[in-house]
């Protein structure tokens, strides 16, 4: 008997209130406290297309490979950990104007229906949340 791999999706989404490219490219930089390659206990990071990328945290290695990055719209690359049971996943992240801000909208597609996998949405809320509040200290706001 054969088994099916359920997947799962995740999307996430905030409103930043910064330009689009501003978001875009905080969202690359290591430096810029609140995204997740800015936490990792190591990283390496090649953000350009087929460059790839390891990111350790909490003692947990990540990998994948980025398959677009278009400026300041798109970016996507493959995810594997140990909670994707070292399957291939795909993180998709949108940048749209919305005014003086940007929507952005982080979807991570093909997880595993498992706990590691639904995990991924405390994940990436916590991300998002520490990244929009970065934007927010900077201009006053309250998130």
């Amino acid at each position: 008997m054969s088994e099916s791999k359920k997947t799962i999706e995740v999307k996430v989404e905030r409103t930043i209130p910064a330009p689009a490219v501003e978001v875009f490219d905080a969202w690359l930089d290591p430096k810029i406290p609140g995204n997740p390659w800015n936490m990792a206990e190591k990283l390496l990071l090649n953000p350009h297309v087929d460059g790839f990328f390891y990111w350790l945290i909490q003692g947990t290695s990540h990998y994948g490979r980025f398959t677009e990055i278009e400026r300041p719209r798109r970016i996507q690359h493959t995810w594997m950990s140990r909670s994707t049971s070292g399957e291939e996943s795909t993180v998709t992240v949108t940048f749209q104007k919305k005014g003086e801000d940007t929507l952005m909208t982080l979807v991570h597609s093909g997880l595993p229906d498992t706990e590691g996998g639904r995990g991924h949405e405390k994940g990436w809320n916590f991300f998002l949340d520490n990244f929009l509040k970065k934007f927010t200290e900077a201009s006053g706001e309250k998130a």
